[in-house]
């Protein structure tokens, strides 16, 4: 399955799984959502990061959302996706179990993550929906000033000397 979506700034989120926790992006951040393909190793890249993938012609970085979760760490499987999604600095992959819906974003029904715990990392806020609740996941959060530096050197192509 491959999803695209339109490039908007819509009120929606994508819901994706990781072991049966709900976790959404903003919509405007997604580009599209792939089937996970094999990840290139990338040795200079911070820790966070899995390896790289060829993204139609472009090198995308494969960020491990699990590892930044604290969830269990496992290989990357055929039925995992990858969501291709935009950061303010680069575009990234994120491999999650599944990508499950799009759905509204109601922002009075948004708890903002400061009200819930100070200094929660990585989240937006939490959204209450009648079956449960969905962890807003803040993207330009998600690589540390440090991890984005090191990610943007190893991006750097390498330099021959004659």
């Amino acid at each position: 399955m491959r999803w695209s979506f339109p490039m908007n700034s819509s009120p929606e989120l994508v819901v994706f799984t990781l072991d049966e926790q709900r976790y959404a992006l903003r919509l405007a951040a997604v580009e599209r959502v792939v089937r996970a393909v094999e990840i290139t190793p990338f040795p200079k890249a911070p820790e966070i990061v899995l390896g790289m993938i060829n993204a139609q012609g472009r090198i995308v970085p494969v960020v491990n959302v699990r590892k930044r979760f604290r969830l269990p760490e496992r290989e990357v499987e055929l039925s995992d996706q990858f969501i291709i999604a935009r950061t303010s600095q680069r575009t990234v992959a994120l491999v999650v179990d599944a990508v499950n819906d799009v759905v509204p974003c109601p922002e009075a029904q948004v708890v903002a993550a400061e009200k819930i715990l100070p200094g929660l990392e990585h989240v937006e806020g939490v959204l209450k929906l009648s079956d449960g609740m969905i962890l807003l996941h803040d993207l330009d959060r998600f690589l540390s000033m440090d991890e984005e530096q090191a990610l943007a050197e190893a991006m750097k192509p390498e330099e021959t000397t004659p």
